[in-house]
Protein backbone atom coordinates (compact mmCIF):
# COMPACT_ATOMS: atom_id res chain seq x y z
CA UNK A 1 0.00 0.00 0.00
CA UNK A 2 1.68 3.34 -0.72
CA UNK A 3 2.49 5.19 2.01
CA UNK A 4 -0.15 8.24 3.54
CA UNK A 5 0.91 11.48 4.34
CA UNK A 6 -2.20 13.01 4.53
CA UNK A 7 -2.21 13.11 8.79
CA UNK A 8 0.80 15.60 8.30
CA UNK A 9 -1.34 18.36 6.67
CA UNK A 10 -3.20 19.41 10.14
CA UNK A 11 0.09 19.46 12.38
CA UNK A 12 1.72 21.34 9.44
CA UNK A 13 -1.20 24.02 9.12
CA UNK A 14 -1.32 24.32 13.32
CA UNK A 15 2.36 25.24 13.14
CA UNK A 16 2.33 27.77 10.12
CA UNK A 17 -0.85 29.40 12.01
CA UNK A 18 1.62 29.74 15.23
CA UNK A 19 4.51 31.23 13.19
CA UNK A 20 2.15 33.66 11.96
CA UNK A 21 0.94 34.90 15.24
CA UNK A 22 4.19 35.14 17.20
CA UNK A 23 5.81 36.74 14.13
CA UNK A 24 3.20 39.69 14.20
CA UNK A 25 3.33 39.64 17.89
CA UNK A 26 7.21 40.01 17.79
CA UNK A 27 7.04 42.66 15.31
CA UNK A 28 4.65 44.78 16.17
CA UNK A 29 5.68 44.72 20.30
CA UNK A 30 6.62 46.80 23.18
CA UNK A 31 10.11 48.13 21.60
CA UNK A 32 10.72 47.91 25.67
CA UNK A 33 8.90 45.32 26.75
CA UNK A 34 7.64 41.62 25.61
CA UNK A 35 5.70 39.70 28.25
CA UNK A 36 6.13 35.92 27.67
CA UNK A 37 2.88 35.80 29.53
CA UNK A 38 1.27 37.39 26.82
CA UNK A 39 2.76 35.41 23.72
CA UNK A 40 2.03 32.28 26.02
CA UNK A 41 -1.85 33.09 26.61
CA UNK A 42 -2.06 33.74 22.91
CA UNK A 43 -0.71 30.26 21.70
CA UNK A 44 -2.81 28.79 23.68
CA UNK A 45 -6.01 30.45 23.55
CA UNK A 46 -5.75 29.75 19.45
CA UNK A 47 -4.73 26.12 20.04
CA UNK A 48 -8.05 25.46 22.65
CA UNK A 49 -10.17 27.73 20.52
CA UNK A 50 -9.32 25.81 17.67
CA UNK A 51 -9.73 22.62 18.94
CA UNK A 52 -13.20 23.63 20.57
CA UNK A 53 -14.33 24.97 16.88
CA UNK A 54 -12.74 22.26 14.80
CA UNK A 55 -11.06 24.64 13.09
CA UNK A 56 -8.44 22.32 11.57
CA UNK A 57 -11.50 19.48 10.98
CA UNK A 58 -10.72 20.48 7.03
CA UNK A 59 -11.18 17.84 4.70
CA UNK A 60 -10.95 16.72 1.03
CA UNK A 61 -14.48 17.73 0.87
CA UNK A 62 -15.77 20.27 2.81
CA UNK A 63 -17.10 23.24 1.06
CA UNK A 64 -16.04 26.60 1.19
CA UNK A 65 -19.17 27.67 3.14
CA UNK A 66 -18.35 25.12 5.86
CA UNK A 67 -14.79 26.59 5.98
CA UNK A 68 -16.37 30.37 6.25
CA UNK A 69 -18.53 29.33 9.38
CA UNK A 70 -15.31 27.28 11.28
CA UNK A 71 -13.44 30.60 10.55
CA UNK A 72 -16.37 33.15 11.53
CA UNK A 73 -16.49 30.49 14.89
CA UNK A 74 -12.75 30.44 15.20
CA UNK A 75 -11.79 33.93 14.48
CA UNK A 76 -14.85 35.33 17.10
CA UNK A 77 -14.04 33.77 20.26
CA UNK A 78 -9.82 34.45 19.52
CA UNK A 79 -10.99 38.09 19.21
CA UNK A 80 -12.25 38.00 22.40
CA UNK A 81 -10.15 35.96 24.39
CA UNK A 82 -7.52 38.26 22.80
CA UNK A 83 -8.91 41.71 24.16
CA UNK A 84 -10.00 39.91 27.50
CA UNK A 85 -6.33 39.87 28.71
CA UNK A 86 -5.93 43.19 28.32
CA UNK A 87 -8.67 44.03 31.15
CA UNK A 88 -5.61 42.44 33.09
CA UNK A 89 -3.39 45.07 32.27
CA UNK A 90 -3.07 48.98 31.44
CA UNK A 91 -3.30 49.53 27.59
CA UNK A 92 0.30 49.19 25.78
CA UNK A 93 1.68 47.67 28.43
CA UNK A 94 1.99 44.24 26.76
CA UNK A 95 1.82 45.26 22.83
CA UNK A 96 1.17 48.73 20.92
CA UNK A 97 -1.69 49.11 18.45
CA UNK A 98 -3.64 45.68 19.80
CA UNK A 99 -6.09 46.53 16.83
CA UNK A 100 -3.80 46.56 14.43
CA UNK A 101 -1.94 43.87 15.62
CA UNK A 102 -5.30 41.86 15.68
CA UNK A 103 -5.95 42.78 12.26
CA UNK A 104 -2.74 41.74 10.96
CA UNK A 105 -2.97 38.24 12.52
CA UNK A 106 -6.96 37.51 11.31
CA UNK A 107 -5.73 38.77 8.15
CA UNK A 108 -2.72 36.95 7.76
CA UNK A 109 -4.09 33.84 8.80
CA UNK A 110 -7.20 34.18 7.00
CA UNK A 111 -4.67 34.13 3.48
CA UNK A 112 -2.90 30.92 4.64
CA UNK A 113 -6.24 29.34 5.22
CA UNK A 114 -6.98 29.95 1.64
CA UNK A 115 -3.32 29.75 0.44
CA UNK A 116 -2.72 26.09 1.74
CA UNK A 117 -6.34 24.78 0.59
CA UNK A 118 -5.69 26.06 -3.14
CA UNK A 119 -1.90 24.39 -2.68
CA UNK A 120 -3.71 21.30 -2.02
CA UNK A 121 -6.33 21.45 -4.49
CA UNK A 122 -3.75 22.13 -7.30
CA UNK A 123 -1.23 19.29 -5.82
CA UNK A 124 -4.33 16.76 -6.02
CA UNK A 125 -5.19 18.01 -9.46
CA UNK A 126 -2.09 17.12 -10.55
CA UNK A 127 -2.14 13.75 -9.23
CA UNK A 128 -0.63 13.92 -6.08
CA UNK A 129 -1.91 13.08 -2.53
CA UNK A 130 -4.96 11.07 -4.23
CA UNK A 131 -6.70 8.03 -2.17
CA UNK A 132 -7.73 5.23 -4.72
CA UNK A 133 -11.75 4.04 -4.57
CA UNK A 134 -13.90 2.02 -5.92
CA UNK A 135 -18.09 2.17 -5.66
CA UNK A 136 -20.50 -1.05 -5.62
CA UNK A 137 -23.21 -0.46 -7.05
CA UNK A 138 -24.66 0.82 -10.51
CA UNK A 139 -28.22 2.64 -9.65
CA UNK A 140 -28.07 6.93 -10.42
CA UNK A 141 -26.34 7.90 -7.10
CA UNK A 142 -23.69 5.56 -7.66
CA UNK A 143 -22.84 6.46 -11.17
CA UNK A 144 -22.87 10.27 -9.71
CA UNK A 145 -20.67 9.58 -7.06
CA UNK A 146 -18.43 7.79 -9.89
CA UNK A 147 -18.66 10.64 -12.13
CA UNK A 148 -18.01 13.68 -9.37
CA UNK A 149 -14.68 11.71 -8.89
CA UNK A 150 -13.45 11.14 -12.27
CA UNK A 151 -14.40 15.02 -12.90
CA UNK A 152 -13.44 16.84 -10.02
CA UNK A 153 -9.66 15.86 -9.75
CA UNK A 154 -8.58 18.63 -7.06
CA UNK A 155 -10.94 16.21 -4.23
CA UNK A 156 -7.56 14.00 -5.06
CA UNK A 157 -9.86 10.42 -5.54
CA UNK A 158 -8.75 8.37 -7.88
CA UNK A 159 -11.38 6.51 -9.46
CA UNK A 160 -10.97 2.25 -10.15
CA UNK A 161 -13.96 1.57 -11.17
CA UNK A 162 -17.27 0.37 -9.87
CA UNK A 163 -18.66 -3.43 -8.96
CA UNK A 164 -22.61 -4.54 -9.40
CA UNK A 165 -24.71 -8.06 -9.82
CA UNK A 166 -26.09 -5.62 -12.84
CA UNK A 167 -24.18 -6.18 -15.48
CA UNK A 168 -23.01 -3.16 -17.31
CA UNK A 169 -21.27 -2.44 -20.58
CA UNK A 170 -19.50 0.49 -19.43
CA UNK A 171 -15.86 0.89 -18.85
CA UNK A 172 -14.94 1.05 -15.31
CA UNK A 173 -17.27 -1.93 -15.23
CA UNK A 174 -15.29 -4.51 -12.92
CA UNK A 175 -17.27 -7.17 -12.01
CA UNK A 176 -20.04 -8.58 -9.66
CA UNK A 177 -20.50 -7.87 -5.97
CA UNK A 178 -18.40 -10.64 -5.20
CA UNK A 179 -16.01 -10.10 -7.73
CA UNK A 180 -15.26 -6.99 -5.91
CA UNK A 181 -14.86 -8.51 -2.03
CA UNK A 182 -11.49 -10.36 -4.12
CA UNK A 183 -10.16 -7.38 -5.91
CA UNK A 184 -10.05 -5.63 -2.53
CA UNK A 185 -7.86 -8.66 -1.20
CA UNK A 186 -4.87 -8.01 -4.08
CA UNK A 187 -5.26 -4.02 -4.84
CA UNK A 188 -4.65 -1.00 -2.85
CA UNK A 189 -7.95 0.40 -1.95
CA UNK A 190 -8.20 3.50 0.38
CA UNK A 191 -11.87 3.88 0.55
CA UNK A 192 -15.26 2.45 -0.72
CA UNK A 193 -18.33 3.77 -1.12
CA UNK A 194 -21.49 1.32 -1.36
CA UNK A 195 -25.07 2.36 -2.77
CA UNK A 196 -27.35 0.91 -0.01
CA UNK A 197 -30.06 -0.50 -2.10
CA UNK A 198 -26.86 -2.33 -4.38
CA UNK A 199 -25.56 -4.62 -1.54
CA UNK A 200 -27.46 -7.13 0.52
CA UNK A 201 -27.26 -7.30 4.21
CA UNK A 202 -24.65 -10.28 4.17
CA UNK A 203 -22.30 -8.31 1.81
CA UNK A 204 -22.43 -5.30 3.87
CA UNK A 205 -21.57 -6.43 6.73
CA UNK A 206 -18.71 -9.02 5.02
CA UNK A 207 -17.29 -5.16 3.30
CA UNK A 208 -17.66 -3.54 6.74
CA UNK A 209 -15.37 -6.51 8.50
CA UNK A 210 -13.03 -6.24 5.45
CA UNK A 211 -12.66 -2.21 5.94
CA UNK A 212 -12.06 -2.32 9.48
CA UNK A 213 -9.68 -5.08 9.49
CA UNK A 214 -7.44 -3.79 6.29
CA UNK A 215 -8.22 0.02 7.51
CA UNK A 216 -9.94 0.83 4.45
CA UNK A 217 -12.73 3.66 4.90
CA UNK A 218 -16.44 2.53 4.46
CA UNK A 219 -18.89 5.25 3.11
CA UNK A 220 -22.55 4.72 1.99
CA UNK A 221 -24.28 6.23 -0.69
CA UNK A 222 -28.12 6.90 0.99
CA UNK A 223 -30.85 6.80 -1.03
CA UNK A 224 -32.21 9.63 0.61
CA UNK A 225 -31.13 12.07 3.32
CA UNK A 226 -31.97 9.37 6.02
CA UNK A 227 -29.11 8.74 8.28
CA UNK A 228 -28.95 4.94 8.73
CA UNK A 229 -26.67 4.36 11.81
CA UNK A 230 -25.48 6.64 14.49
CA UNK A 231 -22.02 5.62 13.28
CA UNK A 232 -22.65 7.72 10.18
CA UNK A 233 -22.81 11.41 10.04
CA UNK A 234 -24.17 13.12 6.22
CA UNK A 235 -21.84 15.13 4.13
CA UNK A 236 -22.20 16.57 0.56
CA UNK A 237 -19.99 15.66 -1.94
CA UNK A 238 -21.31 19.33 -4.29
CA UNK A 239 -25.02 18.77 -3.70
CA UNK A 240 -24.59 14.68 -3.45
CA UNK A 241 -25.23 13.26 -0.48
CA UNK A 242 -23.08 11.01 1.05
CA UNK A 243 -22.58 9.05 4.74
CA UNK A 244 -19.46 8.54 5.71
CA UNK A 245 -18.10 6.72 8.62
CA UNK A 246 -17.63 8.96 11.72
CA UNK A 247 -13.73 9.01 12.74
CA UNK A 248 -13.30 7.53 15.93
CA UNK A 249 -11.39 9.35 18.42
CA UNK A 250 -7.96 7.48 17.67
CA UNK A 251 -8.13 8.46 14.43
CA UNK A 252 -7.51 11.93 15.27
CA UNK A 253 -3.84 12.76 16.09
CA UNK A 254 -5.13 15.51 19.10
CA UNK A 255 -6.28 12.07 21.07
CA UNK A 256 -2.73 10.33 20.67
CA UNK A 257 -0.98 13.83 21.82
CA UNK A 258 -3.37 13.96 24.91
CA UNK A 259 -3.21 10.37 25.83
CA UNK A 260 0.76 10.36 25.52
CA UNK A 261 1.29 14.01 27.18
CA UNK A 262 -1.05 12.71 30.11
CA UNK A 263 0.54 8.99 30.50
CA UNK A 264 4.17 10.70 30.70
CA UNK A 265 2.99 12.97 33.33
CA UNK A 266 1.08 10.48 35.26
CA UNK A 267 3.80 7.58 35.16
CA UNK A 268 6.56 10.08 35.98
CA UNK A 269 3.84 11.04 39.34
CA UNK A 270 3.91 7.07 39.78
CA UNK A 271 7.86 6.52 39.33
CA UNK A 272 9.17 9.40 41.77
CA UNK A 273 6.44 9.47 44.31
CA UNK A 274 6.01 5.73 44.59
CA UNK A 275 8.26 2.94 42.41
CA UNK A 276 11.24 4.97 44.14
CA UNK A 277 11.01 3.76 47.43
CA UNK A 278 8.66 0.72 46.67
CA UNK A 279 10.15 -1.14 44.15
CA UNK A 280 13.60 -1.55 46.37
CA UNK A 281 11.44 -2.83 49.54
CA UNK A 282 9.96 -5.32 47.08
CA UNK A 283 12.59 -6.54 45.51
CA UNK A 284 13.89 -7.27 48.88
CA UNK A 285 10.96 -9.08 49.82
CA UNK A 286 10.56 -10.81 46.53
CA UNK A 287 14.25 -12.33 46.95
CA UNK A 288 13.90 -13.72 50.58
CA UNK A 289 10.52 -15.20 49.63
CA UNK A 290 11.82 -17.20 46.23
CA UNK A 291 15.19 -17.73 44.07
CA UNK A 292 14.72 -15.52 41.08
CA UNK A 293 15.24 -12.57 39.27
CA UNK A 294 12.78 -9.61 40.37
CA UNK A 295 11.32 -8.45 37.23
CA UNK A 296 9.45 -11.31 35.29
CA UNK A 297 9.61 -10.28 31.12
CA UNK A 298 7.28 -11.77 28.54
CA UNK A 299 7.14 -10.46 24.78
CA UNK A 300 3.37 -9.35 23.90
CA UNK A 301 1.63 -7.70 20.88
CA UNK A 302 1.53 -3.83 21.31
CA UNK A 303 -0.27 -1.29 18.76
CA UNK A 304 -0.67 -2.57 14.98
CA UNK A 305 1.01 -5.99 16.11
CA UNK A 306 4.67 -4.70 17.19
CA UNK A 307 5.85 -6.92 20.03
CA UNK A 308 7.22 -5.62 23.05
CA UNK A 309 9.05 -6.45 26.28
CA UNK A 310 6.20 -6.09 29.34
CA UNK A 311 7.88 -5.64 32.58
CA UNK A 312 6.21 -7.45 35.75
CA UNK A 313 6.98 -8.47 39.34
CA UNK A 314 7.61 -12.05 39.49
CA UNK A 315 5.09 -13.54 41.29
CA UNK A 316 5.46 -17.56 40.26
CA UNK A 317 8.48 -19.44 41.07
CA UNK A 318 10.64 -19.46 37.75
CA UNK A 319 9.05 -22.49 35.64
CA UNK A 320 9.27 -23.62 31.75
CA UNK A 321 5.16 -22.89 31.59
CA UNK A 322 5.09 -19.16 32.56
CA UNK A 323 5.15 -18.03 28.86
CA UNK A 324 2.64 -20.98 27.96
CA UNK A 325 0.22 -20.51 30.41
CA UNK A 326 -1.34 -18.27 32.42
CA UNK A 327 -2.20 -18.11 35.84
CA UNK A 328 -5.18 -19.98 37.55
CA UNK A 329 -7.23 -20.15 40.52
CA UNK A 330 -4.79 -21.66 43.19
CA UNK A 331 -1.90 -22.26 40.96
CA UNK A 332 0.89 -24.22 42.40
CA UNK A 333 3.23 -21.45 41.01
CA UNK A 334 2.34 -18.36 42.56
CA UNK A 335 4.46 -17.63 45.45
CA UNK A 336 3.28 -16.76 48.86
CA UNK A 337 4.43 -12.90 48.41
CA UNK A 338 3.39 -13.20 44.92
CA UNK A 339 -0.45 -13.85 45.85
CA UNK A 340 -0.37 -10.70 47.63
CA UNK A 341 0.98 -8.76 44.87
CA UNK A 342 -1.20 -10.49 42.05
CA UNK A 343 -4.35 -9.59 44.45
CA UNK A 344 -3.08 -6.00 44.80
CA UNK A 345 -2.47 -5.56 41.33
CA UNK A 346 1.17 -4.39 42.77
CA UNK A 347 3.02 -6.79 40.15
CA UNK A 348 1.76 -4.12 37.17
CA UNK A 349 3.50 -1.84 38.31
CA UNK A 350 6.84 -1.77 36.25
CA UNK A 351 4.72 -1.62 33.74
CA UNK A 352 4.82 2.83 34.06
CA UNK A 353 8.24 1.98 32.59
CA UNK A 354 6.45 0.41 29.07
CA UNK A 355 4.93 3.58 29.30
CA UNK A 356 7.28 5.93 29.64
CA UNK A 357 8.68 3.76 26.63
CA UNK A 358 5.63 4.18 24.70
CA UNK A 359 5.14 0.82 24.07
CA UNK A 360 2.14 0.97 26.81
CA UNK A 361 -0.57 3.59 27.88
CA UNK A 362 -2.30 4.21 31.20
CA UNK A 363 -5.23 2.84 30.05
CA UNK A 364 -5.87 0.55 26.93
CA UNK A 365 -6.48 -3.26 26.24
CA UNK A 366 -4.66 -5.01 28.51
CA UNK A 367 -1.98 -7.19 26.38
CA UNK A 368 -2.70 -11.36 26.26
CA UNK A 369 0.46 -13.50 26.12
CA UNK A 370 1.41 -14.12 22.29
CA UNK A 371 0.14 -17.48 22.24
CA UNK A 372 -3.54 -16.46 23.57
CA UNK A 373 -3.09 -13.98 20.68
CA UNK A 374 -3.19 -15.97 18.44
CA UNK A 375 -5.86 -18.24 19.30
CA UNK A 376 -8.33 -15.49 20.07
CA UNK A 377 -7.91 -13.62 16.67
CA UNK A 378 -9.59 -16.87 15.22
CA UNK A 379 -12.00 -17.49 17.45
CA UNK A 380 -12.92 -13.58 18.46
CA UNK A 381 -14.66 -11.28 16.13
CA UNK A 382 -13.01 -8.03 16.13
CA UNK A 383 -10.31 -9.07 18.22
CA UNK A 384 -8.14 -7.28 16.13
CA UNK A 385 -9.46 -3.82 16.78
CA UNK A 386 -7.63 -3.90 19.95
CA UNK A 387 -4.22 -3.96 18.54
CA UNK A 388 -5.41 -0.55 17.02
CA UNK A 389 -4.18 1.10 20.33
CA UNK A 390 -1.78 0.94 22.25
CA UNK A 391 -2.10 -1.43 25.35
CA UNK A 392 -3.03 -0.44 28.88
CA UNK A 393 -1.76 -1.07 32.17
CA UNK A 394 -5.53 -1.06 33.39
CA UNK A 395 -8.55 -0.74 30.85
CA UNK A 396 -12.09 -0.89 30.72
CA UNK A 397 -12.97 -4.44 30.39
CA UNK A 398 -10.82 -5.08 33.98
CA UNK A 399 -12.78 -2.24 35.96
CA UNK A 400 -16.00 -3.95 34.29
CA UNK A 401 -15.10 -7.31 36.62
CA UNK A 402 -13.36 -9.10 33.18
CA UNK A 403 -10.10 -9.26 34.22
CA UNK A 404 -7.28 -12.44 35.24
CA UNK A 405 -8.28 -16.32 33.78
CA UNK A 406 -10.71 -16.63 30.96
CA UNK A 407 -12.56 -19.41 31.98
CA UNK A 408 -15.19 -19.57 29.67
CA UNK A 409 -15.86 -17.99 26.00
CA UNK A 410 -18.17 -15.17 27.05
CA UNK A 411 -15.33 -14.03 29.26
CA UNK A 412 -12.80 -13.13 26.22
CA UNK A 413 -16.01 -11.96 24.05
CA UNK A 414 -17.19 -9.30 26.82
CA UNK A 415 -13.37 -8.13 27.34
CA UNK A 416 -13.03 -7.37 23.78
CA UNK A 417 -17.08 -6.10 24.03
CA UNK A 418 -15.58 -3.44 26.21
CA UNK A 419 -12.25 -2.95 24.68
CA UNK A 420 -13.62 -2.05 21.10
CA UNK A 421 -16.35 -0.03 23.16
CA UNK A 422 -13.59 2.20 24.54
CA UNK A 423 -11.41 2.56 21.57
CA UNK A 424 -14.60 3.46 19.90
CA UNK A 425 -15.64 5.85 22.48
CA UNK A 426 -12.94 7.09 24.12
CA UNK A 427 -12.68 10.32 26.13
CA UNK A 428 -10.08 11.88 28.12
CA UNK A 429 -13.04 11.76 31.45
CA UNK A 430 -13.37 8.21 30.31
CA UNK A 431 -9.41 7.43 30.88
CA UNK A 432 -9.55 9.28 34.76
CA UNK A 433 -12.83 7.56 35.49
CA UNK A 434 -11.45 4.14 34.70
CA UNK A 435 -8.11 5.51 36.91
CA UNK A 436 -10.00 5.76 39.94
CA UNK A 437 -12.34 2.19 39.55
CA UNK A 438 -9.17 0.77 38.97
CA UNK A 439 -8.06 2.42 42.86
CA UNK A 440 -11.20 1.25 44.49
CA UNK A 441 -10.94 -2.16 42.67
CA UNK A 442 -7.06 -3.09 44.06
CA UNK A 443 -8.40 -1.28 47.76
CA UNK A 444 -11.66 -3.66 47.77
CA UNK A 445 -9.68 -7.08 45.99
CA UNK A 446 -10.92 -8.52 43.10
CA UNK A 447 -12.22 -12.17 43.06
CA UNK A 448 -10.15 -13.02 39.70
CA UNK A 449 -7.27 -11.08 41.21
CA UNK A 450 -5.05 -14.29 41.38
Amino acid sequence: MKPRYSFLIKPINIIIDILIINIIVYFIKDRNYINLSFLLYVNLVWLLTSYYTNYYKVYRTTGGLKILNLIFGQFSIFILSFFTFFSLFREGYIINKQFVSLSLILGSLFIAKFISLYFLKTYRRFGNNFRNVIVFGSNKSAKNVANLFIKRQDLGYRFTGFFSDKESKETKYLGTITDGLLYLEKDSIDEIYCEVNSISRQQHKELRQFCNTHKIDFNLIPENKAIYSKKFELEYYGTLPILKRRKLPFEMIETHIIKRIFDILFSIIICVFLLSWLLPILWVIVKIDSKGAFFFKQIRDGVDGKQFCCYKIRSMKTNSLSHKISATKNDKRITKIGAFLRKTSLDELPQFFNVLKGDMSVIGPRPHMNIQTEKYLKEIDHYIVRNSVKPGITGLAQVSGYRGEVQKKSDIENRVRLDVFYIENWSFFLDIKIIFQTLISVFKGEEKAY
